[in-house]
């Protein structure tokens, strides 16, 4: 019981951070209708953005503090991830309005090619880290009620904690927030929203921002945990089965859906792998994506859409 506890408790700490790169797709695809394919290289941005100014942060300032310079960091690469936000908007979103979903998905790999560019001109192809302080070492926990306790990461912990506090913040700004409800209502509606005086271009810039600072969040998490490097734009990819399990318009369904994929991926490896060969951990999730899109499509929480004729 107890290894299956360890093993129970890695997946749904792993799975609030893929709940957590899901909300980046749910949040653009609420607004603007569109899965954008941005959010990995979004993601690789920040977490580029955040590690270059932590090194260069001190060497401005003269001050050798890593608190004040992760600090720093933040707001430097939230600034930058705003302006990114800003740029996608007025650029590029603003003269697709009322187009296809196809022509909105094309723009998005644009731009995901543009930023993937863009973030090794200004900040270099190297491999970075960040250093924001979270513990290494792991903990034993639950010593009294099994013997030996059961291993738990203690960066990992930090890490869901940070993402199930984020994913909470969303759920109330979407929820308690007037921006929140035009959000939603942009997301039901574009033309309706913008017949009762929404600003349809303000709501688009503010979701990019959002996601932005998501993607950050997530960036500096992986970036701490794996190190910065350009395979880092393929950890979005561990998501997409998240959004197709917990559908593409739901923000619970995103973190339910994370859930379920983490923990089935531990649990798959541990207990399947040995009869398989292994490696079940990389391809579970696609494949329970795939029956998802055969028997349920819109997801566990998505919104079933009917066309009549």
């Amino acid at each position: 019981m107890g290894f299956f506890l360890e093993t129970l408790f890695g997946g749904l700490m792993v799975g609030m951070l893929y709940s957590l790169i899901a909300l980046g797709f749910v949040l653009i695809y609420k607004a603007s209708g569109v899965f954008n394919f941005a959010q990995g290289a979004m993601v690789l941005f920040a977490a580029l953005a955040m590690a270059r100014f932590a090194e260069w942060v001190p060497q401005w300032t003269g001050i050798e503090n890593r608190w004040f310079a992760n600090l720093a960091a933040f707001v430097l690469a939230g600034a930058v991830m705003f302006a990114v936000a800003w740029l996608v908007e007025r650029l590029v979103l603003r003269h697709l309005v009322n187009q296809e979903g196809a022509t909105l998905l094309m723009a998005t790999l644009g731009i995901t090619y543009f930023i993937d560019g863009l973030g090794q001109t200004i900040f270099g192809s190297n491999i970075y880290k960040i250093d924001i302080g979270m513990p290494k070492e792991p903990i034993f926990a639950f010593e009294s009620a099994f013997q030996g306790g059961i291993l738990l990461n203690k960066e990992d912990l930090i890490a869901a904690a940070i993402a199930a506090a984020l994913v909470a913040l969303l759920s109330l700004f979407f929820q308690k927030t007037g921006t929140g409800r035009a959000l939603r209502a942009v997301a039901d509606d574009h033309q309706a929203a913008q017949s009762v005086g929404i600003p349809l271009a303000r709501i688009w810039v503010i979701v990019w921002c959002v996601a932005g600072v998501v993607a950050l969040v997530a960036g500096m998490i992986w970036g701490s945990k794996l190190g910065v490097q350009f395979s880092l734009a393929t950890v979005a990819l561990r998501a997409l089965p998240v959004v197709i399990l917990g559908g593409l318009t739901s923000v619970p369904g995103a973190i339910l859906g994370g859930l379920i994929i983490g923990v089935g991926e531990k649990l798959s490896e541990v207990y399947l792998g040995p009869l398989v060969g292994g490696g079940i951990e990389i391809w579970f999730a696609y494949v329970l994506a795939l029956l998802f899109l055969l028997f349920r499509p819109q997801g566990l929480f998505g919104e079933k859409i009917i066309d009549r004729v």
